[in-house]
């Protein structure tokens, strides 16, 4: 009598048991396949990112060019102007 209610506590507890571990792995796998989504939607967020910062970066350089044109012809005009009004007066 013994050995009978022994043996039915053991296999519905081996059958509970792997339940739980085979719960256990499917959840394990959704929650890999979620981070992995999770990683390649930020991959995708910070290439673009980095994509739209290297356009803006070239654009600011062409900005600095032309300014530093501009101060450079501002520079030739103010020196120009001081010449002629030092030699004016």
């Amino acid at each position: 009598m013994w050995s009978v209610l022994i043996t039915a506590i053991t296999v519905l507890g081996g059958t509970s048991a792997f339940r739980y571990y085979e719960r256990r792995a499917v959840n394990r796998e959704r929650d890999d396949e979620f981070i992995r989504h999770d990683c390649k939607d930020r991959i995708t967020k910070l290439e673009a990112l980095l994509e739209k910062s290297s356009y803006e970066k070239d654009e600011m350089r062409v900005q600095i060019l032309e300014l530093v044109s501009e101060v450079a012809a501002l520079r030739t005009e103010i020196k120009y102007l001081t010449d002629r009004r030092i030699g004016g007066i």
